[in-house]
């Protein structure tokens, strides 16, 4: 459910912003409402709380987000209070997010590397993504984890490249294991 409505909301908002020509402006927009919401936790107690009447909830988004934030955003966020969908408001800014970064052409990529990479090698790296990919650029996160002993993992939405020293060793036991076993029978 919360899925569908994080779709549902984060879809009409990313209408309202190409519509109006305001990608960019409900982008950023959207960060600054996120970060305020992680940053107060009672936020959004407060929106959710059953005590508090929709007209004072209304009132209160009214105070923080009406002159902070453009009309499309602050009245978005007056729906989501109406609607009854606040507490669903981090979900349905990602998703937006996401959508807006798909419309770009961006793609979010995890390198995770045994080593620590220096400049050059992550260039080389987002530079190889870039042409396989079909992305125009790129959001590149990376990590380091020691156990993959060497070489890199890279996961883009569901695709993983696996060419780490851990990930081979893992894929030639399970061979071995598997031709020991069509041995024995």
């Amino acid at each position: 459910m919360a899925k569908l409505i994080s779709k549902t909301y984060g879809d009409a908002l990313f209408d309202v912003a190409v519509e109006n020509n305001a990608v960019d402006v409900l982008m950023r927009e959207a960060a600054d409402v996120m970060d305020i919401v992680k940053l107060h936790p009672d936020f959004l107690k407060l929106l959710n709380h059953p005590n508090v009447s929709k007209e004072e909830k209304l009132h209160v988004v009214k105070e923080v987000f009406s002159t902070r934030v453009s009309g499309e955003m602050y009245g978005f966020l007056s729906v989501l209070v109406e609607k009854d969908r606040q507490g669903h408001v981090l979900e349905i800014l990602e998703y937006f997010t996401a959508r807006v970064k798909e419309y770009r052409r961006v793609g979010v990529v995890y390198i995770t590397s045994a080593l620590p990479l220096n400049g050059s090698q992550k260039e080389k790296i987002e530079k190889k993504v870039l042409a396989t990919s079909g992305y125009a650029a790129l959001e590149p996160h990376y990590e380091v984890d020691e156990s993959l002993i060497g070489g890199l993992i890279i996961r883009i939405e569901d695709r993983v490249v696996d060419s780490s020293v851990r990930g081979k060793l893992e894929r030639l036991t399970r061979e071995l294991r598997d031709i020991q076993l069509s041995m024995a029978e």
